[in-house]
């Protein structure tokens, strides 16, 4: 299904809808308005497989461009709008471009970019060197497109360990209007999205998840409720104020909610929810526990990445007998692979590869990072980069990024275990491990820390911090030097970028 089914089915029923605003675009505006921004774009001389670039924040028209894109066989590329001119023009040169939309309220990065695209539409306002998107739509036509084959999106990863890098998948062999597109059909139909339907989305819609989720709740006929930006008592009450029955969030939101005072997280009705999936970046075991006893058990977690190489799935019953478990395979087989590319037993850590029948995915004008991500004697084994371990049940942990583990005098740490030990500290806002160079041990633990409202950084916090991770964890995955700063480095979707806290490091 596609906004076109819904808009003869449902008309007047919203398809979109701005949390803060109330702003609203039925099904029947958004397929009208992505069908002449698809006529648009052929006349432009796009054709099946060409890229459109978007730099937007939250906004309807995203996914106008979005529905454009789905119906045309073209790829999206949803551009980081936090990212600086420079790094927003490196994705846009190599997506290879031939169309770019942007929205005004982002005047001042576009105005930097280094870029040769000859289509460029603005919407929200006037931007120099582009035309009007209004204008564009409203001189299209709404005559009925001869073809509607199905397109793609074409991401960027979040960069956190170096350039970002695209994922190309192949387009889909179906029609806009045909079933078997990945994410309705696999992760649309694990969550129950429907026409009754109402999901809040508070991330940003240039990311992965996001962008997918709230196209499979279109293909279900359900309605999208977008937050402007995340707020966490924001959250609660567009929750409450649009009924919402399903969400999605990362751990980092999970955490701010349940840091506001109980009064206030009691205020908001949020018993119309009934699925709130969570994924992104690892959940603190008691972060997550406390989540499924004030929401109960509608906390859903899946294991996935942008690459879509494979995934895995956990309900909050499930869970609960197996804290810390991202869950069994939803798609794919994972293994646990060594360095040497032996498959390890259950219980050991190593590298998570997906098995599926062929490849699904290539980097963008990057055959060696492709053929690094493929097992070196399985080709449809491949891996983004992530260790973790399998249990005997065949349930999946995940332990820490490769690029990110530590290795003090021989011995493998990993951050995310001591990260996740500080994450509900009453006096830790937020927290990044990252192992510096150290003469004697080969790397030493260093934590950068974001105090809390209310907590005074220095030597006294330090102190404190050290203490109670002593009674908690081994003594040497214990933080040896504790630097305090106002924020970190952590993008809106919650990955925490510790190649800037290294170079930050390297200054001090």
């Amino acid at each position: 299904m596609y906004p076109g089914t819904w808009a003869l089915q449902t008309p007047d029923k919203p398809a979109l809808v701005m949390a803060g605003s109330g702003r609203t675009l039925t099904y029947a505006e958004l397929d009208d308005r992505s069908l002449r921004l698809a006529r648009h774009l052929r006349a432009a001389g796009l054709r099946v497989g060409d890229v459109v670039a978007m730099i937007s924040d939250n906004r309807p028209e995203t996914y106008e461009v979005y529905w454009a894109v789905m119906r045309s066989g073209l790829y999206v590329t949803a551009v980081n709008s936090h990212l600086s001119a420079a790094e927003a023009s490196y994705i846009v040169r190599d997506c290879g471009a031939k169309a770019l939309v942007v929205s005004a309220a982002l005047a001042d990065t576009v105005a930097g970019l280094d870029v040769d695209v000859a289509e460029r539409l603005a919407y929200g306002g006037e931007v120099p060197g582009y035309a009007d998107y209004g204008a564009a739509l409203a001189a299209a036509g709404d005559e009925p497109l001869p073809e509607q084959p199905h397109g793609d999106d074409l991401l960027y990863s979040s960069g956190t360990t170096g350039r970002p890098k695209g994922i190309k998948p192949p387009l889909p062999a179906i029609a806009v209007d045909e079933p078997g597109y990945l994410y309705p059909a696999v992760f649309g139909k694990v969550y129950g999205f429907g026409q009754d339907t109402v999901y809040l989305s508070p991330a940003p819609v240039y990311h992965a998840a996001p962008l997918r989720f709230m196209g499979a709740v279109h293909s279900a006929g359900g309605t999208v409720v977008m937050m402007e930006r995340f707020d966490a008592e924001g959250a609660l009450a567009a929750i409450e104020r649009y009924g919402a029955t399903h969400a999605q969030m990362v751990p980092t939101m999970f955490v701010r909610m349940l840091k506001l005072p109980d009064d206030v997280r009691e205020r908001y009705d949020v018993s119309t929810l009934r699925c709130v999936v969570h994924a992104a970046a690892p959940c603190p075991v008691d972060v997550k526990r406390r989540m499924i006893d004030w929401m109960g058990p509608v906390i859903e977690e899946y294991y996935a990445s942008t690459e879509a190489n494979g995934s895995t799935m956990i309900d909050s019953t499930t869970w609960l007998e197996h804290p810390g478990s991202v869950g069994r395979p939803l798609l794919g087989i994972p293994h646990i692979v060594a360095e040497d590319g032996r498959e390890l037993p259950p219980g050991e850590v190593g590298a998570i590869y997906f098995e599926r029948e062929v490849r699904n995915f290539s980097y963008h004008n990057d055959d060696a990072k492709t053929s690094a991500a493929e097992h070196p004697d399985h080709p449809n084994w491949t891996t983004v980069g992530d260790l973790g371990y399998l249990d005997e049940e065949g349930f999946l942990y995940l332990t820490d990024r490769k690029a990110f583990v530590i290795i003090s005098g021989g011995v493998n740490i990993y951050p995310q275990e001591i990260e996740d030990l500080f994450t509900l500290h009453p006096a830790v806002g937020d927290i990044a491990v990252i192992g510096v160079p150290d003469e004697d041990m080969g790397e030493r633990v260093v934590a950068f820390v974001e105090p809390a409202p209310g907590a005074e950084p220095g030597e006294g916090l330090a102190a404190e911090l050290t203490a109670y991770a002593r009674e908690r964890i081994a003594h040497f995955k214990v933080p040896q030097e504790f630097h305090f700063r106002d924020d970190l480095p952590r993008t809106p979707t919650g990955k925490m970028v510790k190649g800037r806290l290294r170079d930050l490091y390297a200054t001090l």
